[in-house]
Protein backbone atom coordinates (compact mmCIF):
# COMPACT_ATOMS: atom_id res chain seq x y z
CA UNK A 1 0.00 0.00 0.00
CA UNK A 2 1.29 3.10 -1.09
CA UNK A 3 0.62 6.62 1.28
CA UNK A 4 -1.50 7.70 -0.80
CA UNK A 5 -3.32 4.84 -0.49
CA UNK A 6 -2.69 5.30 3.63
CA UNK A 7 -4.18 8.83 3.28
CA UNK A 8 -7.71 6.91 1.67
CA UNK A 9 -7.47 4.70 4.52
CA UNK A 10 -7.62 7.05 7.10
CA UNK A 11 -10.02 9.36 5.72
CA UNK A 12 -12.25 6.44 5.30
CA UNK A 13 -12.24 5.51 9.34
CA UNK A 14 -10.01 2.53 9.09
CA UNK A 15 -7.16 2.16 11.43
CA UNK A 16 -3.39 2.68 10.52
CA UNK A 17 -0.89 0.13 11.77
CA UNK A 18 2.89 1.42 12.77
CA UNK A 19 4.24 1.24 9.14
CA UNK A 20 1.75 3.12 7.55
CA UNK A 21 1.91 5.71 10.57
CA UNK A 22 5.50 5.88 9.76
CA UNK A 23 4.96 6.45 6.15
CA UNK A 24 2.94 9.54 6.44
CA UNK A 25 6.04 11.87 7.64
CA UNK A 26 7.45 11.09 4.13
CA UNK A 27 4.29 12.69 2.87
CA UNK A 28 4.15 16.83 1.44
CA UNK A 29 2.41 18.65 3.93
CA UNK A 30 -0.79 19.84 1.69
CA UNK A 31 -1.89 16.29 1.50
CA UNK A 32 -1.06 15.77 5.05
CA UNK A 33 -3.64 18.46 5.81
CA UNK A 34 -6.72 17.57 3.49
CA UNK A 35 -7.06 14.36 4.75
CA UNK A 36 -6.46 15.52 8.48
CA UNK A 37 -8.99 18.25 7.65
CA UNK A 38 -11.19 15.79 6.14
CA UNK A 39 -10.98 13.49 9.31
CA UNK A 40 -11.98 16.38 11.26
CA UNK A 41 -14.28 17.75 9.32
CA UNK A 42 -15.94 14.17 10.01
CA UNK A 43 -15.96 14.08 13.64
CA UNK A 44 -16.57 17.03 14.95
CA UNK A 45 -18.82 20.42 13.94
CA UNK A 46 -17.58 21.30 10.20
CA UNK A 47 -17.88 25.05 11.39
CA UNK A 48 -17.53 25.23 15.11
CA UNK A 49 -14.44 25.60 16.91
CA UNK A 50 -14.30 25.77 20.38
CA UNK A 51 -12.24 27.41 22.93
CA UNK A 52 -12.03 27.32 27.18
CA UNK A 53 -12.23 30.22 29.62
CA UNK A 54 -9.54 29.14 32.21
CA UNK A 55 -6.45 29.94 34.35
CA UNK A 56 -3.19 28.15 34.83
CA UNK A 57 -2.61 28.64 38.78
CA UNK A 58 1.29 27.44 39.41
CA UNK A 59 0.77 26.83 43.28
CA UNK A 60 5.00 26.25 43.41
CA UNK A 61 7.97 26.08 41.49
CA UNK A 62 10.21 24.18 44.27
CA UNK A 63 10.81 20.85 42.03
CA UNK A 64 13.20 18.02 42.71
CA UNK A 65 13.44 16.43 39.23
CA UNK A 66 14.99 19.41 37.44
CA UNK A 67 14.59 18.40 34.08
CA UNK A 68 16.69 20.03 31.40
CA UNK A 69 14.18 21.53 29.22
CA UNK A 70 12.49 23.25 32.12
CA UNK A 71 13.07 27.15 33.24
CA UNK A 72 10.47 26.95 35.71
CA UNK A 73 11.77 25.23 38.53
CA UNK A 74 13.73 26.24 41.28
CA UNK A 75 15.30 24.36 43.94
CA UNK A 76 13.93 25.26 47.80
CA UNK A 77 17.55 27.40 48.45
CA UNK A 78 17.17 29.60 45.27
CA UNK A 79 15.74 33.28 46.72
CA UNK A 80 13.03 33.13 44.24
CA UNK A 81 11.75 29.86 44.71
CA UNK A 82 7.72 29.67 46.30
CA UNK A 83 4.93 28.39 47.45
CA UNK A 84 1.57 29.99 47.30
CA UNK A 85 -0.55 30.17 49.95
CA UNK A 86 -4.41 29.12 49.98
CA UNK A 87 -5.27 32.64 50.04
CA UNK A 88 -3.25 33.55 47.25
CA UNK A 89 -4.32 30.77 45.28
CA UNK A 90 -7.89 31.83 45.65
CA UNK A 91 -7.15 35.35 44.72
CA UNK A 92 -6.45 34.40 41.38
CA UNK A 93 -9.39 31.49 41.23
CA UNK A 94 -11.26 34.97 42.31
CA UNK A 95 -10.26 37.08 39.52
CA UNK A 96 -10.78 33.97 36.80
CA UNK A 97 -14.66 34.01 38.51
CA UNK A 98 -14.80 37.85 37.54
CA UNK A 99 -14.06 37.18 33.61
CA UNK A 100 -16.93 34.49 33.50
CA UNK A 101 -14.31 31.34 34.46
CA UNK A 102 -15.26 28.03 36.92
CA UNK A 103 -12.10 26.05 35.52
CA UNK A 104 -8.38 25.69 36.83
CA UNK A 105 -5.92 23.96 35.45
CA UNK A 106 -3.30 23.64 38.29
CA UNK A 107 0.11 22.38 38.24
CA UNK A 108 3.74 23.12 40.08
CA UNK A 109 7.33 21.72 40.88
CA UNK A 110 7.99 18.04 42.79
CA UNK A 111 8.05 19.55 46.17
CA UNK A 112 8.61 17.56 48.88
CA UNK A 113 8.30 19.88 52.23
CA UNK A 114 4.70 19.68 50.65
CA UNK A 115 2.70 16.55 52.55
CA UNK A 116 -0.53 15.11 51.08
CA UNK A 117 -2.56 16.97 53.80
CA UNK A 118 -1.43 20.27 52.14
CA UNK A 119 -2.48 19.27 48.93
CA UNK A 120 -6.00 17.77 50.73
CA UNK A 121 -6.57 21.14 52.63
CA UNK A 122 -5.93 23.31 49.57
CA UNK A 123 -8.47 20.91 47.64
CA UNK A 124 -10.95 21.52 50.88
CA UNK A 125 -10.47 25.36 50.83
CA UNK A 126 -11.09 26.14 47.80
CA UNK A 127 -14.14 23.81 47.12
CA UNK A 128 -15.51 24.90 50.49
CA UNK A 129 -14.98 29.29 49.07
CA UNK A 130 -16.13 28.10 45.29
CA UNK A 131 -18.75 25.05 45.18
CA UNK A 132 -18.81 25.35 41.33
CA UNK A 133 -14.99 25.87 40.49
CA UNK A 134 -13.60 22.76 38.45
CA UNK A 135 -10.12 21.82 39.94
CA UNK A 136 -7.80 19.83 36.95
CA UNK A 137 -4.38 19.31 38.72
CA UNK A 138 -1.67 17.88 39.78
CA UNK A 139 0.32 16.34 36.96
CA UNK A 140 1.89 12.40 36.90
CA UNK A 141 4.89 13.83 38.29
CA UNK A 142 3.41 15.51 40.92
CA UNK A 143 1.50 12.18 42.01
CA UNK A 144 4.68 9.97 41.06
CA UNK A 145 6.38 12.71 43.80
CA UNK A 146 3.77 11.77 46.43
CA UNK A 147 3.73 8.13 45.71
CA UNK A 148 7.23 8.35 46.83
CA UNK A 149 6.59 10.78 49.89
CA UNK A 150 3.72 9.03 51.00
CA UNK A 151 4.84 5.38 50.42
CA UNK A 152 1.26 5.21 49.43
CA UNK A 153 -0.15 3.99 45.36
CA UNK A 154 -1.78 5.95 42.68
CA UNK A 155 -4.70 4.65 42.92
CA UNK A 156 -5.04 5.64 47.21
CA UNK A 157 -3.91 9.17 46.89
CA UNK A 158 -5.71 9.86 43.63
CA UNK A 159 -8.99 8.52 45.82
CA UNK A 160 -7.86 10.59 48.47
CA UNK A 161 -7.54 13.75 46.12
CA UNK A 162 -10.78 13.13 44.49
CA UNK A 163 -12.74 12.97 48.34
CA UNK A 164 -11.19 16.49 48.71
CA UNK A 165 -12.59 18.04 45.65
CA UNK A 166 -10.14 17.02 42.40
CA UNK A 167 -12.22 16.52 38.89
CA UNK A 168 -9.51 15.68 36.95
CA UNK A 169 -5.84 15.35 36.26
CA UNK A 170 -3.78 17.11 33.56
CA UNK A 171 -1.28 15.22 31.04
CA UNK A 172 1.25 16.98 31.64
CA UNK A 173 5.00 15.51 32.04
CA UNK A 174 4.38 13.21 28.22
CA UNK A 175 6.94 15.15 26.35
CA UNK A 176 7.71 12.05 24.31
CA UNK A 177 7.01 8.69 25.92
CA UNK A 178 9.70 6.64 24.69
CA UNK A 179 12.27 6.45 27.78
CA UNK A 180 15.40 6.46 25.31
CA UNK A 181 14.40 10.21 24.65
CA UNK A 182 13.47 11.15 28.18
CA UNK A 183 16.75 9.46 29.50
CA UNK A 184 18.94 12.37 27.65
CA UNK A 185 16.26 14.94 28.21
CA UNK A 186 15.73 14.50 31.27
CA UNK A 187 16.95 11.35 33.73
CA UNK A 188 15.35 12.24 36.38
CA UNK A 189 12.55 12.77 34.55
CA UNK A 190 8.91 10.46 35.17
CA UNK A 191 9.45 6.83 33.47
CA UNK A 192 7.15 5.89 30.29
CA UNK A 193 5.77 3.51 31.93
CA UNK A 194 4.68 5.14 35.32
CA UNK A 195 3.06 7.84 32.99
CA UNK A 196 1.05 5.38 31.50
CA UNK A 197 0.43 3.55 35.22
CA UNK A 198 -0.75 6.90 36.65
CA UNK A 199 -2.95 8.35 33.80
CA UNK A 200 -4.34 4.21 33.35
CA UNK A 201 -5.79 5.02 38.01
CA UNK A 202 -6.90 8.45 36.93
CA UNK A 203 -9.02 7.10 33.96
CA UNK A 204 -10.27 4.00 36.08
CA UNK A 205 -11.07 6.41 39.00
CA UNK A 206 -13.22 8.34 36.28
CA UNK A 207 -11.09 11.50 36.87
CA UNK A 208 -10.79 13.40 33.24
CA UNK A 209 -7.66 13.42 32.07
CA UNK A 210 -6.17 14.58 28.50
CA UNK A 211 -3.08 13.61 26.62
CA UNK A 212 -0.36 15.57 25.73
CA UNK A 213 3.13 15.79 23.19
CA UNK A 214 5.82 17.73 22.87
CA UNK A 215 8.18 17.51 20.04
CA UNK A 216 11.77 19.20 19.32
CA UNK A 217 13.62 16.57 21.89
CA UNK A 218 16.11 15.58 18.07
CA UNK A 219 12.97 12.70 18.55
CA UNK A 220 12.41 10.73 15.11
CA UNK A 221 9.43 9.75 12.86
CA UNK A 222 9.59 6.41 14.96
CA UNK A 223 9.39 7.96 18.49
CA UNK A 224 6.46 10.30 17.60
CA UNK A 225 4.91 7.40 15.97
CA UNK A 226 5.61 5.47 18.97
CA UNK A 227 4.47 7.77 21.36
CA UNK A 228 0.86 8.27 19.50
CA UNK A 229 0.27 4.59 19.02
CA UNK A 230 1.19 4.24 23.09
CA UNK A 231 -1.73 7.19 23.48
CA UNK A 232 -4.03 4.92 21.35
CA UNK A 233 -3.93 2.13 22.63
CA UNK A 234 -4.52 3.78 26.76
CA UNK A 235 -7.40 5.24 24.64
CA UNK A 236 -8.84 2.20 23.64
CA UNK A 237 -7.98 0.63 26.94
CA UNK A 238 -10.21 3.58 29.43
CA UNK A 239 -12.52 3.78 26.69
CA UNK A 240 -13.00 -0.41 26.75
CA UNK A 241 -12.60 -0.87 30.87
CA UNK A 242 -13.61 2.24 32.43
CA UNK A 243 -15.82 4.17 29.77
CA UNK A 244 -13.64 6.90 30.11
CA UNK A 245 -10.68 8.03 28.36
CA UNK A 246 -8.61 11.01 27.18
CA UNK A 247 -10.56 14.16 26.64
CA UNK A 248 -8.71 15.53 23.44
CA UNK A 249 -5.37 15.38 22.66
CA UNK A 250 -2.95 18.68 22.61
CA UNK A 251 0.58 18.83 21.14
CA UNK A 252 3.07 21.23 21.44
CA UNK A 253 6.66 22.54 20.44
CA UNK A 254 9.73 22.58 23.22
CA UNK A 255 11.00 25.98 24.23
CA UNK A 256 14.16 25.99 24.74
CA UNK A 257 15.45 29.89 25.04
CA UNK A 258 15.61 30.18 28.76
CA UNK A 259 16.87 26.11 29.38
CA UNK A 260 19.84 23.78 29.47
CA UNK A 261 18.67 22.60 26.11
CA UNK A 262 19.51 25.43 24.32
CA UNK A 263 21.80 24.46 22.02
CA UNK A 264 21.82 20.21 22.43
CA UNK A 265 18.15 20.26 21.38
CA UNK A 266 16.71 20.84 17.94
CA UNK A 267 13.44 22.40 18.91
CA UNK A 268 10.67 22.08 16.09
CA UNK A 269 9.80 24.66 13.24
CA UNK A 270 6.44 25.51 12.42
CA UNK A 271 6.17 22.97 9.60
CA UNK A 272 7.12 20.30 11.70
CA UNK A 273 4.29 20.87 14.45
CA UNK A 274 1.45 21.12 11.30
CA UNK A 275 3.20 17.63 9.95
CA UNK A 276 3.26 16.19 13.47
CA UNK A 277 -0.58 17.68 13.73
CA UNK A 278 -1.98 16.32 10.63
CA UNK A 279 -0.52 12.69 11.37
CA UNK A 280 -1.74 13.05 15.21
CA UNK A 281 -5.30 12.93 13.82
CA UNK A 282 -5.00 10.40 11.22
CA UNK A 283 -3.55 8.36 14.38
CA UNK A 284 -5.75 8.76 16.78
CA UNK A 285 -8.80 7.82 15.67
CA UNK A 286 -10.28 7.35 18.97
CA UNK A 287 -10.05 11.07 20.34
CA UNK A 288 -12.33 13.75 18.74
CA UNK A 289 -10.56 16.54 19.72
CA UNK A 290 -7.50 17.89 19.05
CA UNK A 291 -5.70 21.52 20.17
CA UNK A 292 -4.09 23.74 18.46
CA UNK A 293 -1.19 24.98 20.53
CA UNK A 294 -0.95 29.20 20.33
CA UNK A 295 1.23 29.69 23.45
CA UNK A 296 4.50 28.24 22.13
CA UNK A 297 4.30 29.04 18.00
CA UNK A 298 1.62 31.91 18.22
CA UNK A 299 -1.75 32.78 16.65
CA UNK A 300 -0.91 32.96 13.11
CA UNK A 301 0.31 28.73 13.39
CA UNK A 302 -2.55 28.10 15.44
CA UNK A 303 -4.99 29.20 12.61
CA UNK A 304 -3.27 27.31 10.33
CA UNK A 305 -3.74 24.05 12.78
CA UNK A 306 -7.36 24.24 12.20
CA UNK A 307 -6.81 23.09 8.74
CA UNK A 308 -4.68 20.67 10.10
CA UNK A 309 -6.47 18.25 12.08
CA UNK A 310 -7.10 20.82 14.95
CA UNK A 311 -10.82 21.73 16.03
CA UNK A 312 -10.18 23.51 19.19
CA UNK A 313 -8.60 26.85 20.01
CA UNK A 314 -7.21 25.57 23.41
CA UNK A 315 -7.81 27.77 26.63
CA UNK A 316 -7.58 31.53 27.55
CA UNK A 317 -4.63 30.75 30.13
CA UNK A 318 -4.94 33.61 32.07
CA UNK A 319 -1.62 32.92 33.60
CA UNK A 320 0.83 29.95 32.26
CA UNK A 321 4.60 30.58 33.96
CA UNK A 322 6.10 27.50 32.33
CA UNK A 323 5.90 27.72 28.71
CA UNK A 324 7.11 32.00 28.68
CA UNK A 325 9.97 30.78 31.22
CA UNK A 326 11.26 28.53 28.90
CA UNK A 327 10.59 31.36 26.17
CA UNK A 328 7.52 30.68 24.53
CA UNK A 329 5.43 33.06 22.32
CA UNK A 330 5.46 36.04 24.37
CA UNK A 331 1.95 35.50 25.36
CA UNK A 332 1.71 34.32 28.81
CA UNK A 333 -2.20 34.59 28.39
CA UNK A 334 -4.99 35.05 25.20
CA UNK A 335 -7.81 37.04 26.37
CA UNK A 336 -11.51 35.59 25.31
CA UNK A 337 -12.11 38.70 22.36
CA UNK A 338 -8.57 37.89 20.85
CA UNK A 339 -9.16 34.47 20.82
CA UNK A 340 -12.93 34.53 19.04
CA UNK A 341 -11.47 37.22 16.38
CA UNK A 342 -8.69 34.42 15.30
CA UNK A 343 -10.80 31.64 15.33
CA UNK A 344 -13.38 34.24 13.16
CA UNK A 345 -10.87 35.40 11.09
CA UNK A 346 -9.61 31.64 9.97
CA UNK A 347 -13.29 31.03 9.54
CA UNK A 348 -14.98 29.52 12.13
CA UNK A 349 -17.75 29.98 14.45
CA UNK A 350 -16.11 30.69 17.74
CA UNK A 351 -17.55 28.55 20.72
CA UNK A 352 -16.82 28.56 24.40
CA UNK A 353 -17.09 24.85 26.13
CA UNK A 354 -16.36 23.14 29.57
CA UNK A 355 -13.29 20.93 29.65
CA UNK A 356 -15.15 17.71 28.69
CA UNK A 357 -16.30 19.84 25.51
CA UNK A 358 -19.94 20.34 26.00
CA UNK A 359 -20.61 23.60 24.32
CA UNK A 360 -21.72 26.39 26.44
CA UNK A 361 -22.39 29.68 24.85
CA UNK A 362 -21.95 30.51 21.84
CA UNK A 363 -20.00 34.39 21.76
CA UNK A 364 -21.35 36.91 19.24
CA UNK A 365 -18.21 38.11 17.59
CA UNK A 366 -19.96 40.77 16.09
CA UNK A 367 -20.71 42.97 19.37
CA UNK A 368 -17.37 41.29 21.18
CA UNK A 369 -14.65 43.07 18.78
CA UNK A 370 -16.95 46.10 18.16
CA UNK A 371 -17.04 46.94 21.92
CA UNK A 372 -13.71 46.07 22.72
CA UNK A 373 -14.59 43.75 25.73
CA UNK A 374 -11.57 42.51 27.07
CA UNK A 375 -13.84 39.34 28.45
CA UNK A 376 -17.39 38.38 28.51
CA UNK A 377 -19.05 38.05 31.62
CA UNK A 378 -20.51 34.92 32.89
Amino acid sequence: MGPMDVLEKAVGGERLTESEVLSLFDLPLPELAAAAHEVRLQKTHPEVVTFLIDRNINYTNVCTVGCAFCAFYRTRRQKDAYTLTYEAIAEKVEELYQVGGRRILMQGGVNPELPLEWYLDLLRYLKNRFPDLRIDAFSPEEILGLERLTGLRAEVILERLMEAGLDGMPGAGAEILVDEVRQKAAPARIKTADWYRIVDAAQALGLYTLASMVIGFGEGPRERTAHLLGLRAQQDKAREKYQNGFAAFALWTLQVEHTRLKGKAPGATAHEYLKTLAIARLTLDNFAHLQASWPTLGFKVAQAALYYGADDFGSTMLEENVVSAAGGHGRTHATVREIVRQIVDAGFRPAERDPLYRILRYPDPKALLEEGLELPLA
